[in-house]
C-alpha cells in the first residue's frame, strides 16, 4: 500500500497503511473523523482543523500525517528527536526521521515505530512481529485502549483484513 489521502477545506490527512501500528488513536480521539467501516475511512471536514490535527499527531507510527491548507499551524517537529522504548516493543520515535526505501526514494516522517526486534517485514518500520515474537526488552509502558483494530492489547487486526487496505 502507499500512502493515500484525504482532502478537506481546511486540512488534508495522509493515512500509510505499512507503518500503522494499530494503536487507535484516531479512532478513539474523533470517531467521526476517523470511521473504519465508513468509505472514505477519514472525513477531514467533520471536525474542526485544529482538533484533526491534535488527533493525528497522537499517532506513533507516522502512519497518519497532515497539512493545512487554512493557514493553521503545521505540526512541529521538536528541536532534538526523541526516542522511547516501548516495553517489549518497537522505538517511538518523535523529530524528523528520515527513511530511505529499496526503491532509492526518500520520506521524510514526523513520527515514526521503528522495529527493534529484528522480525518485522517492513523494516525498519514496526509492523508488530514482536508480540508474535513474544519480544522482551525493557521501556517506557506505554498505555493502549481497546479499539476496532485492537481487540485485545496483544492482538491488533491483521492489515490482511483491515478495511483501510480495501480502498480505493
Amino acid at each position: 500500500m502507499m500512502r493515500k489521502t484525504y482532502r478537506g477545506n481546511a486540512i488534508e490527512v495522509t493515512f500509510d497503511l505499512d507503518v500503522c501500528i494499530h494503536v487507535g488513536e484516531c479512532l478513539r480521539g474523533l470517531p467521526g473523523v476517523f470511521d473504519l467501516e465508513r468509505r472514505p475511512w477519514i472525513a477531514p471536514d467533520a471536525a474542526p482543523a485544529d482538533d484533526v490535527a491534535m488527533v493525528v499527531e497522537r499517532c506513533p507510527s507516522g502512519a497518519l500525517q497532515y497539512r493545512r491548507s487554512d493557514g493553521g499551524p503545521e505540526e512541529r517537529e521538536p528541536e532534538t528527536p526523541r526516542v522511547t522504548p516501548m516495553r517489549n516493543g518497537p522505538l517511538l520515535v518523535r523529530g524528523r526521521v528520515e527513511v530511505r526505501h529499496d526503491d532509492g526514494t526518500l520520506e521524510i516522517l514526523p513520527r515514526a515505530s521503528l522495529c527493534r526486534c529484528g522480525s518485522s517485514a517492513n523494516k525498519p518500520f514496526c509492523d508488530n512481529s514482536h508480540l508474535r515474537a513474544k519480544f522482551r526488552a525493557p521501556g517506557d509502558l506505554i498505555h493502549i485502549d481497546l479499539s476496532p483494530v485492537r481487540r485485545a492489547i496483544d492482538r491488533p487486526m491483521d492489515k490482511a483484513v483491515d478495511p483501510r487496505g480495501k480502498e480505493a
